[in-house]
């Protein structure tokens, strides 16, 4: 997979293929932030990439903020849509998850805080409604 990565993607089967295709590229360390509107795929996304991990049960972690995975490596799943103050990432000790370089760290809705993002090893993910209920996924490599 090379970055910028672009594909327009009609059916579930597509974006199992994408995530495949991304996982193989991700390592210990790595951030994935996931933009998108509601609905456009974000957590079945993360969902196919953990399987390749050997993580099979992935839920959205919109009103925990965080899920923890444990598979063939650790990965820490969270969600921004719910959070209104930084201070409540502070209250969960995200600071703690950012710095565990031994993990893959999905954030859905990334966008609402990027204040707290560290500049290292950074994929930024947007999910992109088109028309006849396509999507298209666009993947860069940031930092």
């Amino acid at each position: 997979m090379k970055f910028p990565f672009k594909k327009r993607i009609s059916t579930e089967e597509d974006t199992k293929q994408v995530a495949k295709l991304f996982s193989k590229v991700l390592k210990e360390g790595d951030i994935v932030l996931l933009n998108g509107n509601l609905g456009t795929g974000k957590t079945f996304f993360v969902k196919h990439v953990c399987k390749e991990f050997g993580i099979g049960s992935v839920t959205s972690p919109t009103f925990s903020i965080v899920n923890e995975y444990y598979g063939g490596i650790k990965i820490y799943h969270f969600d921004f849509y719910r959070i209104n103050k930084l201070v409540e990432l502070e209250d969960i000790g995200f600071d703690e998850y950012i710095d565990d370089v031994e993990s893959i760290i999905f954030i859905e809705w990334a966008d609402m805080f990027p204040e707290v993002l560290p500049h290292k090893n950074i994929y930024n993910i947007d999910f992109i409604k088109t028309e006849n209920e396509e999507r298209e996924i666009l993947i860069k490599f940031i930092r």
